[in-house]
């Protein structure tokens, strides 16, 4: 550890956000990394603990410590090789990432945590500035060949390390664009897909295969097809040695309530990927705007904060967002790991604007000429798990647009009926993540990693589950494997 005294000296310091009435106007990222010498000051705050629980918060078992010392010690070439021997990919968690890391972080019991977040964004930021993310070429080739259902971060991870390993990986994608819901999903203004484009390219360069717009079974549309090539489950299973289900959780949670029908009343994820493809420039894009509107989202969580961003920038009239649990207590630590805290978030989004609620029911939708007009909903109370309406709570709040961003039930099922693979109750498919034999399904050769299996998460599990499953891949096929579990 380069600074023994390092956290008692130093303060955590946050990343620099780009003024909020200036960001509303555009679509770019507005954060930007942190210096070189304000690396320097938040790696030395970092205690190298003799039990580093910030590993263990980390999914992807980052090497923390390491990198924040090393960062101290200015050695950023190294920061970068230990950064990558864990993550393929911090470019994306060093953007989106919740970081449970930090909320593991020794110094969250009583004061700010290391910012080890925001040094891992300096960290990829400085080494592809720098020109130290290069193709990673096999030693030798297998002779075997893989497939790999949906390019999201699941995806990519096992393609990646399985093109590493020596194989031929073929990447099929339904939609226009790769990268699932890094591409789709999360707005420009939290990662430009420049990101994404930069990995593409490393990996096609490592010999991965891509196919866009190429739909594997009778999944759902994907965005922006124009031509789309159906590919029978069964040829994929008789053409490759193996294949990997890596596609996102992308069956939404409904609110079968009154009024469900009405014009105005849509999925958080029929409106947020329009935008994301007119940034990318397309012509032909639905017009779901939130101009002028009274908005309301419902839904909590990162997709209802996406929401949030998107219909302030959009110039919404007002932005509401309902949530059904109760509001969290606002503290600024609250040491529970290994339990993730129940603390008062506020997003970039909600700095924005935006009037949020909580302990709020949704009763109906009202309108007027099949078009929304207005929500009905009424407060609710929580007693021993279960919801429970209070008596003459009930209130209306003009609405143009609701967006539903409740979460995701499932993967698309009808994807795993064709390959024969055994789901769960959740209708996610059923693979283990034992060391030995994990991540296969109930068909022999077929794995599942990423939402497929795990259900609705994080970027930074899909990245772990397709690395991992990476791995129990090559061991199928090899007898043996030498890539990182």
């Amino acid at each position: 550890m380069g600074k023994v005294t390092g956290f008692i000296e130093y303060q955590r310091l946050q990343e620099v956000s780009e003024s909020i009435e200036g960001r509303k106007k555009h679509y770019r990222e507005f954060v930007a990394h942190l210096t070189d010498a304000n690396a320097k000051i938040q790696g030395a705050r970092c205690m190298d603990c003799g039990v580093p629980f910030c590993m263990s918060g980390c999914p992807v078992n980052n090497v923390i410590p390491d990198f924040n010392d090393l960062v101290y010690r200015e050695d950023w070439l190294r920061a970068i090789e230990t950064l990558h021997s864990t993550n393929n990919f911090p470019e994306f968690t060093g953007r989106v990432c919740p970081a449970p890391c930090e909320e593991a972080c020794t110094l969250r019991i009583n004061s700010d945590p290391v910012g080890i977040k925001s040094i891992e964004h300096a960290i990829i930021d400085k080494a592809w500035e720098l020109g130290w993310v290069r193709p990673q070429l096999p030693a030798r080739k297998s002779g075997k060949r893989v497939a790999v259902v949906g390019s999201g971060p699941a995806g990519l991870a096992a393609a990646q390390q399985l093109a590493r390993a020596g194989h031929e990986v073929t990447v099929f994608e339904k939609n226009d664009r790769l990268g699932g819901l890094l591409r789709y999903g999360i707005p420009d203004f939290k990662l430009e897909k420049a990101n994404i484009d930069h990995r593409i390219e490393q990996m096609r360069a490592e010999g991965v295969e891509f196919l866009v717009n190429h739909m594997v079974g009778d999944a759902p549309a994907g965005a922006g097809n124009k031509e789309i090539t159906k590919v029978d489950p069964k040829k994929v299973l008789a053409d490759f040695d193996a294949v990997v289900l890596s596609g996102g959780a992308e069956v939404p949670r409904d609110l079968p309530v009154p009024g469900r029908e009405l014009i105005g009343v849509n999925f958080a994820m029929d409106f947020l990927p329009l935008q994301n493809r007119r940034v990318a420039g397309d012509k032909d894009v639905p017009e779901l705007w939130a101009t002028g509107k009274h908005v309301v989202v419902i839904g909590g969580g990162d997709t209802g904060s996406d929401c949030v961003g998107t219909s302030n920038r959009h110039g919404a009239k007002s932005v509401t967002q309902f949530e059904l649990l109760p509001m969290p207590p606002v503290t600024d630590t609250n040491p529970v790991w290994p339990y993730w805290p129940q603390r008062m978030r506020t997003s970039s989004s909600h700095e924005e604007g935006a009037e949020r609620d909580w302990a709020v029911g949704t009763k109906r939708f009202i309108g007027e000429g099949g078009r929304l007009t207005k929500l009905i909903a009424s407060r609710i109370k929580w007693k021993d798990g279960k919801m429970e309406e209070i008596a003459g709570s009930e209130f209306e709040v003009p609405a143009d647009l609701v967006l539903l961003a409740m979460g995701f039930v499932s993967p698309a099922q009808s994807v795993l009926r064709e390959f024969g693979v055994i789901m769960d109750a959740r209708g996610n498919a059923i693979a283990s993540t034992e060391e030995k034999g994990g991540y296969a399904t109930s068909v022999s050769g077929v794995f599942a990693a990423g939402d497929m299996r795990r259900g609705q998460s994080l970027v930074v599990w899909a990245i772990r589950e397709g690395r991992q499953c990476a791995r129990a891949v090559d061991e199928f096929l090899m007898g043996c494997s030498e890539l990182p579990r």
